[in-house]
């Protein structure tokens, strides 16, 4: 099963700092359709503008990925990070039995332009916890690079969330060919660019919700940046 979510069919929220399109259900957007896919539960593509962010705010058991694509995101958590997260790093909290923090562009000039991604986690009640690594564009150039995983394989943050989560870019003739586990779910999401997966063609900011596929096909990438998604059934 193949099924195509356009980018127009998202959720969108327009608060004045921040512009937030939901590729499921999120806050004040609500479609039964799309509560999540397997144990991914959110992604929002987000803008914060210059000098705002989310205040102060907690979570408890969630596996949380941001994925910078342009300025940059200030952390600051109950468990002592104070961090920057800059384009091609990829951060990961664990909130667990519970963390407060906060994200903020302190850029006075530059929007900061952002994936936030809510995993549901493996087990619950865990100690928060917190890793962040910077991915270097030659890793993800014409191939998928694991970025997150259960087992911090390959060097990638290591999840409280039986996932992986790989990143790739790819541009004319460069392909990628990853093999799944058709008990398994996937999921393609298209950052930006266009790129064909599965023989559809993606435009920025749609995705593919796949099932019961034994494996995910990336080709004919113009400008494309992606992320892929090995879930739980």
């Amino acid at each position: 099963m193949v099924h195509l979510r356009k980018s127009s069919d998202r959720g969108y929220a327009n608060h004045g700092w921040l512009k937030s399109y939901h590729s499921f259900s999120f806050a004040s957007y609500h479609d039964s359709q799309f509560m999540g896919w397997g144990n991914l539960r959110v992604i929002n593509e987000d803008r914060v503008a210059a000098g705002k962010g989310f205040g102060k705010h907690s979570h408890r058991d969630m596996e949380i990925v941001s994925y910078v694509l342009s300025g940059e995101l200030a952390h600051e958590d109950s468990i002592g990070n104070v961090k920057t997260i800059p384009p091609g790093d990829v951060q990961r909290m664990s909130a667990g039995t519970g963390v407060i923090h906060s994200e903020f562009n302190h850029a006075p000039d530059q929007e900061t332009h952002f994936l936030q991604i809510w995993l549901e986690p493996l087990h619950k009640d865990v100690e928060p916890g917190y890793e962040q690594k910077t991915i270097p564009p030659q890793a993800k150039r014409g191939s998928l690079h694991l970025i997150a995983s259960i087992d911090g394989a390959q060097g990638s943050v290591k999840m409280n969330a039986d996932a992986k989560i790989y990143a790739g870019l790819f541009e004319g003739r460069e392909s990628a060919n990853l093999k799944m586990d058709p008990a398994r779910k996937a999921y393609v999401h298209l950052i930006k660019g266009t790129l064909v997966a599965q023989g559809q063609q993606l435009q920025a900011g749609d995705a593919l919700m796949l099932k019961g596929e034994s494996q995910v096909t990336l080709e004919h990438g113009e400008g494309a940046e992606v992320l892929v998604f090995d879930l739980a059934p």
